[in-house]
């Protein structure tokens, strides 16, 4: 009788991956030479759910005027807020401006090395330690965001889709690093693989550098799930509690309640709703005399 062998997934050949990211790769100012660990913290905060054209202009003008996480901790809570713009989910913002606090405090102005510490520290998860770690230290660390897991699904597993984030997928992307120095090489390689060719709506299969893909090799099966849903904007809550910051934003001093009023007439409910979230998140203040402020604004 024969013995039954165990299937052979299909691996990704990591010099054919860093050859094509050689010359394919997206210039993007935070990989270039000479970037520091905390700049790179600062573009991995801020590309959380965020496109990378939004965050460009944005980082460069951050990172000149607060190089290192001390004279981003100088500037205070409130012109953190004002610089983050239009990138969104502003908590970002506050836990990125914490984070400055206690790296300069307690790390000697330094961004840690090791994944552990870096999760200790304010509004780092299992992500952006991992990605720190290998990015600006050159660690030899599973890095995985939903680009990552789309190519491993694909290529390694045959599916049209990851579905949702299991313990597996660390597991799974620590498989296929490199033993050697150029681990962190192909972790960026196979981020930018999943960010510009092998995409959830429209992957571009006829350029993709990867000679085995399971997903190819199978006939390109569809998805088991729902299609997933459009993540809408215009007139949901972060709409709103987005007009509400640009009040703020704007005024060097705190507003009356009528100046946020006018910000948002269409929902009264909606409004009053999205600012006492605001208050609760700690991204406004209330001051003695009933207005309003950025956080740390507020005065005593």
């Amino acid at each position: 009788m024969a013995a039954i062998l165990p299937e052979t997934r299909p691996m990704i050949d990591p010099d054919q991956l860093v050859q094509w990211y050689e010359h394919a790769q997206r210039d993007l100012p935070w990989r270039r030479p000479g970037v520091s660990a905390w700049q790179i913290l600062v573009s991995e905060f801020m590309l959380q759910q965020t496109p990378v054209a939004r965050v460009e202009p944005i980082w460069l003008t951050w990172v000149d005027r607060w190089p290192t996480p001390s004279t981003t901790a100088a500037a205070g809570a409130a012109e953190v807020l004002r610089a983050w713009g239009k990138l969104g989910y502003p908590r970002r913002a506050k836990r990125l401006h914490e984070c400055a606090t206690v790296i300069a405090a307690e790390h000697d102005d330094v961004v840690p090395d090791d994944v552990d510490t870096l999760l200790s520290l304010p509004g780092i998860g299992a992500y952006t330690a991992r990605a720190v770690a290998c990015f600006a230290y050159g660690q030899r660390v599973p890095v995985v965001d939903t680009n990552v897991r789309r190519v491993v699904a694909r290529a390694v597993h045959g599916l049209a889709d990851a579905g949702s984030p299991s313990s597996r997928d660390l597991a799974d992307v620590e498989a296929l690093l490199p033993e050697d120095s150029g681990a962190p090489q192909f972790s960026v390689a196979l981020m930018e693989l999943g960010a510009t060719v092998c995409t959830a709506r429209a992957p571009r299969c006829g350029v993709c550098p990867l000679p085995l893909c399971a997903w190819r090799s199978r006939g390109f099966p569809a998805g088991a799930g729902p299609a997933k849903r459009t993540q809408k904007y215009a007139g949901t809550d972060r709409q709103v509690r987005g007009r509400l910051l640009d009040v703020l934003r704007a005024s060097a001093s705190p507003v009356d309640r009528a100046e946020l009023d006018v910000a948002w007439t269409t929902d009264t409910a909606q409004r009053d709703r999205a600012l006492d979230s605001l208050l609760i998140d700690g991204l406004v203040e209330q001051t003695a005399d009933g207005r309003f402020a950025l956080c740390g604004e507020g005065g005593d």
